[in-house]
């Protein structure tokens, strides 16, 4: 779930606190890997729901999206022009469909939060299918070179830098600015933000203890949006296509974990020339 408001405290992390965020983590995989399983023409965001949030608990776990004021689901669902905050529906999803599937778990007062997109292939129009899938594949890359940068800069401001540049690189796509990455732990939102573009303040320093979302929001068109009537969904202005992706990271003395990635995201990092190192 993108940053909405935050609670201040120390952003860095005990070894020991470290170690506690890996089974919420471990618990949002799960519910992302249950509804990537699910996910089809024909299945509604509503049963995606119920899918993570048994997920979740199965784990030992409670859907962390609930404990935000006035929401009652386990998942943020963002079909098509809706970018981030969407609320469950009975809508089936169908082809041609881009869907972002935003979930988080909590465990002994710890928390997790990951995202992916996925995209519903379209027989019948196979250049919208190419067109939505690429969307998809550049905000994937884009999140995980924000992550590769984390391994190695030494202030968060540089993740911003790497998920934009590589956007810029490989699509005409925008990069939202009004919807950023943020700090995690006990609570879902913390400090610090964590930009998706170069902004003109370095960010704290990266060092061990340091836990973030890491959280490219990107459309196919401008980065204009607005809030709909239900205070939640969040929707494209001109009406265009988004895509969004997540996982929580540490920075531990030795090296990075993605907390919410089964092998700490040694998959999508490899090819980077990054080796996630598992929290001692």
């Amino acid at each position: 779930m993108a940053r909405r408001g935050v609670l201040r405290r120390s952003i860095y992390k005990s070894a020991a606190q470290l170690r506690l965020m890996v089974e919420p983590g471990l618990a949002t995989c799960a519910a992302l890997q249950a509804m990537r399983a699910a996910v089809r023409p024909g299945i509604s965001t509503l049963e995606l729901d119920s899918i993570a949030e048994d997920a979740i608990r199965s784990r030992g776990g409670e859907p962390n999206f609930m404990l935000e004021p006035g929401y009652r689901h386990t998942i943020c669902a963002n079909v098509n022009q809706h970018v981030v905050h969407a609320i469950p529906t009975a809508r089936p999803l169908e082809p041609g469909d881009i869907v972002a599937l935003d979930a988080g778990a909590v465990i002994g007062g710890w928390h997790g939060d990951a995202a992916f997109s996925a995209v519903l292939p379209d027989p019948a129009r196979p250049e919208h299918t190419a067109a939505m899938q690429k969307l998809s594949d550049v905000t994937e890359q884009a999140m995980w070179r924000g992550i590769a940068r984390l391994a190695s800069a030494s202030h968060l401001g540089e993740v911003g830098e790497a998920v934009s540049g590589y956007v810029r690189a490989n699509s005409d796509f925008g990069v939202l600015e009004d919807y950023i990455g943020h700090g995690i732990g006990r609570s879902m939102h913390e400090d610090p933000p964590v930009f998706n573009v170069p902004v003109r303040r370095r960010g704290p320093e990266v060092k061990p203890g340091l836990v973030v979302a890491i959280e490219p929001i990107i459309s196919a068109g401008g980065i204009d949006s607005y809030v709909e009537d239900d205070d939640w969904t969040v929707t494209m202005a001109d009406g265009s296509m988004s895509a969004q992706w997540e996982h929580s990271v540490a920075v531990h003395r030795d090296g990075i974990w993605v907390l919410t990635a089964e092998d700490g995201g040694a998959a999508g990092l490899a090819p980077l020339g990054v080796t996630p190192v598992p929290i001692p």
